[in-house]
Protein backbone atom coordinates (compact mmCIF):
# COMPACT_ATOMS: atom_id res chain seq x y z
CA UNK A 1 0.00 0.00 0.00
CA UNK A 2 1.26 3.37 -1.27
CA UNK A 3 -0.13 6.67 1.16
CA UNK A 4 -0.73 10.07 -1.08
CA UNK A 5 -2.53 11.53 1.33
CA UNK A 6 -1.68 10.57 5.40
CA UNK A 7 -3.75 10.00 8.03
CA UNK A 8 -4.65 6.89 9.97
CA UNK A 9 -8.58 5.82 10.40
CA UNK A 10 -10.40 2.48 11.06
CA UNK A 11 -13.76 2.26 9.26
CA UNK A 12 -15.96 -0.27 7.68
CA UNK A 13 -15.38 -0.74 4.15
CA UNK A 14 -17.63 0.16 1.61
CA UNK A 15 -16.45 -1.38 -2.28
CA UNK A 16 -17.21 -0.93 -5.84
CA UNK A 17 -15.51 -2.94 -8.51
CA UNK A 18 -16.46 -0.04 -10.65
CA UNK A 19 -14.90 3.75 -11.02
CA UNK A 20 -17.01 6.36 -9.60
CA UNK A 21 -17.33 9.75 -10.93
CA UNK A 22 -17.03 12.18 -8.47
CA UNK A 23 -19.51 14.62 -10.36
CA UNK A 24 -21.81 13.20 -11.66
CA UNK A 25 -22.24 9.81 -9.63
CA UNK A 26 -21.90 11.44 -6.09
CA UNK A 27 -24.44 13.78 -3.88
CA UNK A 28 -22.54 16.05 -1.90
CA UNK A 29 -24.96 16.99 0.56
CA UNK A 30 -25.60 12.83 1.78
CA UNK A 31 -22.77 10.76 0.45
CA UNK A 32 -25.27 8.39 -1.51
CA UNK A 33 -24.16 6.99 -4.54
CA UNK A 34 -27.16 8.28 -7.18
CA UNK A 35 -25.89 6.73 -10.38
CA UNK A 36 -28.14 4.12 -11.45
CA UNK A 37 -26.19 2.14 -13.38
CA UNK A 38 -23.13 2.14 -10.43
CA UNK A 39 -22.67 -1.44 -8.58
CA UNK A 40 -23.12 1.27 -5.46
CA UNK A 41 -26.16 2.52 -6.21
CA UNK A 42 -28.31 4.17 -3.17
CA UNK A 43 -25.48 3.40 -0.51
CA UNK A 44 -23.91 5.97 1.73
CA UNK A 45 -19.97 6.78 1.63
CA UNK A 46 -19.97 8.85 4.73
CA UNK A 47 -17.73 7.61 7.13
CA UNK A 48 -16.50 4.52 5.39
CA UNK A 49 -13.22 3.28 3.81
CA UNK A 50 -14.07 3.89 0.69
CA UNK A 51 -12.48 1.23 -1.96
CA UNK A 52 -13.00 1.65 -5.51
CA UNK A 53 -10.65 0.81 -8.67
CA UNK A 54 -10.49 4.71 -9.52
CA UNK A 55 -12.26 7.90 -10.46
CA UNK A 56 -13.12 9.21 -13.85
CA UNK A 57 -14.57 12.07 -14.91
CA UNK A 58 -14.19 15.94 -14.64
CA UNK A 59 -11.56 17.50 -12.90
CA UNK A 60 -14.55 19.31 -10.94
CA UNK A 61 -14.76 15.63 -9.04
CA UNK A 62 -12.23 17.07 -6.76
CA UNK A 63 -14.50 20.23 -5.65
CA UNK A 64 -17.21 17.54 -4.97
CA UNK A 65 -14.69 15.53 -2.92
CA UNK A 66 -14.44 19.25 -0.50
CA UNK A 67 -18.14 19.60 -0.82
CA UNK A 68 -18.73 16.13 0.83
CA UNK A 69 -15.98 16.90 3.39
CA UNK A 70 -17.82 20.11 4.27
CA UNK A 71 -21.48 18.33 4.43
CA UNK A 72 -19.90 15.37 6.99
CA UNK A 73 -21.22 13.30 4.23
CA UNK A 74 -17.25 12.33 2.76
CA UNK A 75 -15.82 8.93 3.39
CA UNK A 76 -12.97 8.95 6.06
CA UNK A 77 -10.43 7.56 3.53
CA UNK A 78 -10.24 6.11 -0.01
CA UNK A 79 -8.10 3.53 -1.56
CA UNK A 80 -7.78 2.47 -5.48
CA UNK A 81 -6.05 0.36 -7.26
CA UNK A 82 -5.28 3.36 -9.23
CA UNK A 83 -5.01 7.19 -8.51
CA UNK A 84 -5.70 9.98 -10.92
CA UNK A 85 -5.64 13.52 -10.37
CA UNK A 86 -9.49 14.62 -10.05
CA UNK A 87 -9.03 12.28 -6.60
CA UNK A 88 -5.89 12.99 -5.12
CA UNK A 89 -6.29 16.59 -5.42
CA UNK A 90 -9.47 16.49 -3.74
CA UNK A 91 -8.50 14.37 -0.97
CA UNK A 92 -5.58 16.67 -0.18
CA UNK A 93 -7.51 19.89 -0.44
CA UNK A 94 -10.44 17.93 1.72
CA UNK A 95 -7.66 16.03 4.18
CA UNK A 96 -8.61 12.89 3.35
CA UNK A 97 -6.37 9.91 3.73
CA UNK A 98 -5.63 8.07 0.68
CA UNK A 99 -4.14 5.42 -0.43
CA UNK A 100 -2.94 3.33 -3.37
CA UNK A 101 -3.68 -0.57 -2.91
CA UNK A 102 -1.82 -3.15 -4.85
CA UNK A 103 -4.29 -5.88 -6.70
CA UNK A 104 -3.87 -8.28 -3.82
CA UNK A 105 -4.86 -5.75 -1.38
CA UNK A 106 -7.64 -4.61 -3.19
CA UNK A 107 -9.13 -8.20 -4.51
CA UNK A 108 -8.34 -8.81 0.04
CA UNK A 109 -11.09 -6.20 0.54
CA UNK A 110 -14.68 -7.25 1.24
CA UNK A 111 -17.44 -4.66 1.34
CA UNK A 112 -18.47 -4.24 4.99
CA UNK A 113 -14.93 -5.34 6.59
CA UNK A 114 -13.23 -3.54 9.14
CA UNK A 115 -9.90 -2.29 8.46
CA UNK A 116 -7.61 0.14 9.53
CA UNK A 117 -5.47 2.20 6.98
CA UNK A 118 -2.42 4.54 7.21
Amino acid sequence: MKTIVRGKVTGKVVKSNQPINFLGSVDKKTGAITDQKHDLFGKKIAGSILVFPNGIGSSVGAYTIYSLKSNNSAPAAMACQKVDLTVASGCALANIPLFILSPDEYASMKDGDDVSLG
